[in-house]
């Protein structure tokens, strides 16, 4: 067994925003205690005058460092996961694409292969995120036209006997023949459920809501331009008290005025920050693929060959800057929307916060007000 001691360190309190002075206990993989204690025995960490975050949480990610989920091998998983660990996301949704089912499969087959295992060198894969196939077609994005289909119930019973368990999180347009029996069905079934590539009214959205929709998908990108005799779903996202508003802070997505309004008018507990990104994320410009279709990428700017936004190349802890700078706020205002909400919305109760009981996926920074990374920790072990 492995026991740690982070000591002296600013560490962040999720439940009061704030950083305060304590000691991280960690015994394998987990944190025990944050406090004043400083049990004997411990191997011990000085992290005196340096500011400790909870690891970083994307439940939409498609892939990085020239990975992509949907055609990946356990190898260049295993890669990817180091990537995430290193840019500061410490657990992921494994974000797939729409693609045949046959594809499908394997690619849930070989995510299951890295998500079975609690990794401490790199980033966990908590779940899968199916982004698809289940997409309106007038609002497809960068999903091919071909691939995709009616939300179908035997697909969805498939899909969730192989990818238990939970997290498992399900995006469609629930305008869409099926797509109410659908939800209802996920959400027995403890997915969550996300409106996503959709032409919905204002009121279609509401209801899929009430079916037990949980969350908007990259919102205003892939919906109905906001109209104010039409506002369609991106309103009902941002009035919705029950649902969370995923967005893409990247400059590119959303302007950083739309990050703004969305900032002031949504519920701090109901803002989620997603990256969307695809296997460019950490690298260069050039030429790559999305779910085996062409993207360039320039100034980081990701397209597919007819224009159309493809993904991004964002990470989370740029997520958070980035939203600090649009939004004019703290790192403390910030954090629980690639943290704590994140994980909530998708169940994932062990991850997101610093506290007893959670995994101790943490990063660690010299500074809050210019954040940059110092060093990177997952399950108490140090990502080299």
């Amino acid at each position: 067994m492995k026991y740690v001691a982070f000591v002296g360190g600013m560490v962040f309190n999720s439940h009061t925003e704030r950083f305060e002075r304590a000691n991280i206990i960690c015994r394998d993989g987990y944190i025990m205690e944050i406090g004043t204690n400083l049990p004997s025995g411990y191997e011990k960490i000085d992290v005196t005058d340096k500011y400790i975050i909870p690891g970083l949480v994307d439940i939409h990610s498609h892939g990085i460092a020239g990975g992509d989920f949907n055609f990946a091998s356990q190898q260049r998983m295993e890669k990817m996961c180091y990537a995430y660990a290193k840019n500061g996301t410490t657990s992921v949704m494994a974000t797939l694409a729409s693609q045949s089912m046959t594809n499908l499969f394997n690619s849930i087959y070989s995510i299951n292969q890295i998500r079975m295992t609690e990794n401490y060198d790199k980033a966990n894969i908590i779940g899968i995120h199916m982004e698809g196939r289940y997409l309106n077609p007038l609002a497809r994005g960068a999903h091919a036209a071909e691939l995709l289909a009616l939300p179908s119930i035997s697909e969805l019973n498939s899909f969730t006997n192989v990818m238990m368990p939970s997290p498992m999180h399900f995006s469609l347009a629930p305008e869409l023949e099926g797509a109410e029996e659908f939800i209802k069905k996920a959400r027995e079934a403890g997915a969550t459920v996300s409106i996503a590539h959709t032409k919905a009214t204002y009121e279609e959205a509401e209801e899929a809501i009430e079916w037990g929709a949980s969350s908007f998908t990259h919102t205003f990108n892939a919906m109905t331009p906001v109209h104010h005799r039409m506002p369609g779903a991106a309103i009902c996202s941002l009035n919705s008290n029950k649902a969370y508003t995923e967005i893409i802070c990247d400059g590119e997505h959303l302007h950083p005025a739309i990050v703004k309004l969305t900032y002031n008018a949504k519920a701090k507990d109901k803002l989620v920050l997603v990256t969307d990104s695809m296997c460019a994320a950490a690298f260069e410009d050039g030429e790559y693929g999305l779910a085996g279709s062409k993207v360039y990428v320039v100034n980081g700017r990701a397209v597919n060959e007819e224009g159309v936004l493809a993904g991004s190349t964002l990470t989370m802890f740029k997520a958070v800057k980035n939203i600090m700078k649009f939004c004019d706020i703290s790192l403390e205002e910030a954090l629980k929307f690639a943290t704590v909400n994140p994980a909530k919305l998708v169940g994932a109760d062990f991850i997101g916060s610093l506290e007893k009981n959670y995994r101790a996926d943490f990063i660690v920074l010299s500074d809050i007000k210019e954040p940059e990374i110092y060093d990177v920790y997952v399950g108490g072990n140090r990502i080299n």
